[in-house]
């Protein structure tokens, strides 16, 4: 097949971005003609470039600009006409409220995917991709299909959840000036307030007043630059709770895994969560992770065997969530050893890749 892929952004930051570099990392393997088209130049389409992918750059302007809207269409339902794709996969929402009336256009409409990676709540660039022709909308867990499945009119959904790679055994922490003899508790992500840094923050001074002590590392920074005040919050607030000796922050870095390395316990505070692609890079590195018990992670995390759930994102319950952890270094290693093997059995990215690929392949035939 040849598969055209949309992409808004020019740079990866987040999950969804992650994903789809994970499927792209194998293409070559699964016998498919995959391309590009992104909406924004960048390090991403430049480096996929380098890679010998066929990529190319329409930037969009924004979607309150209707006649540049209006021309991308034009523009982009042309190029469709030269390549001919067989399947049209536009990567989130955006993608597919501009790309969906470009494939009317060229009369492609039937080769339309796009992918949801989030939990859609009704928000309108939601409303209105749906809105527009599908013949299937791809999510990366039930808790999102669940949800896009009530957005009208109703679209056929298709769930694959992420994967990631098996660390290279010989990879080497990050180094960091971390004090010894302390439990690391760490907490990837944006810095946005939905991904929960504040909320981690504060049941570390919850379970400081009992005695419990540990160091977190937040890893991330304010990328997109989507939450500017909150990012620029979270210092003054670590002060605020007299955590200024038990808390370090890296900013954005290009790789989260040597950071993930040096925890003990990798928290994923959102709530609720899409998926939590980061949850699996600390089960693949023998890492103990604790998530809340909705969205995506409940799919995935066997409570007390393969992560601990806590019942809500909220300061008490992440606390309440961490502390057996705290407390048993050996119960940290059994939970980090049955997650590696969970995700040595079903959230690789070979395992991805075949569930993705064997969907496209499968929407392919049914709308030939």
């Amino acid at each position: 097949m040849r598969i055209l892929i949309t992409v808004p952004w020019g740079q990866r930051l987040g999950g969804s971005e992650t994903m789809l570099q994970t499927v792209l990392d194998g293409a070559g393997e699964s016998g498919h003609e995959l391309e590009l088209v992104f909406f924004e130049p960048g390090p991403w389409p430049t480096e996929l470039r380098n890679r010998g992918f066929r990529v190319e750059v329409i930037p969009t302007g924004r979607v309150r600009q209707v006649h540049r809207l209006l021309a991308w269409v034009l523009r982009f339902s042309r190029l469709l006409r030269r390549r001919q794709p067989d399947l049209i996969v536009n990567w989130i929402a955006k993608a597919q409220l501009y790309c969906a009336p470009a494939a009317v256009l060229a009369g492609m409409s039937d080769r339309v995917i796009w992918w949801q990676h989030d939990i859609p709540s009704g928000h309108w660039l939601d409303r209105c991709a749906t809105a527009l022709p599908a013949i299937a909308v791809g999510c990366s867990s039930s808790a999102s299909a669940r949800a896009q499945r009530q957005l009208s009119p109703a679209r056929a959904t298709f769930v694959v959840a992420p994967g990631t790679r098996i660390p290279d055994p010989g990879s080497a922490p990050a180094s960091l000036p971390l004090p010894p003899g302390v439990p690391v508790v760490g907490l990837v992500g944006r810095l946005q307030p939905w991904k929960g840094q504040d909320r981690l923050l504060r049941a570390q001074a919850l379970l400081r007043e009992r005695g419990i002590r540990f160091h977190t590392l937040i890893v991330g920074g304010d990328a997109h630059g989507l939450s500017t005040e909150y990012a620029e919050s979270l210092q003054p607030l670590v002060a605020q709770l007299g955590l200024g000796d038990a808390v370090t922050m890296t900013g954005q870095v290009p790789d989260a895994g040597p950071y993930i390395e040096l925890m003990d316990i990798l928290v994923n505070a959102s709530d609720p969560e899409p998926f939590g692609i980061v949850l699996l890079e600390a089960m693949a590195r023998g890492v103990a992770v604790v998530a809340v018990d909705s969205g995506g992670p409940a799919e995935f995390i066997e409570d007390r065997r393969t992560g601990l759930l806590a019942s809500s994102g909220e300061p008490a319950a992440l606390a309440q969530a961490l502390e057996p952890l705290l407390a048993s270094p050996q119960l940290r290693q059994e939970i980090g050893r049955a997650g590696r093997e969970r995700f040595l059995r079903d959230f690789t990215d070979i395992a991805m890749r075949k569930r993705f690929f064997a969907e496209l392949e499968a929407l392919a035939s049914r709308s030939a």
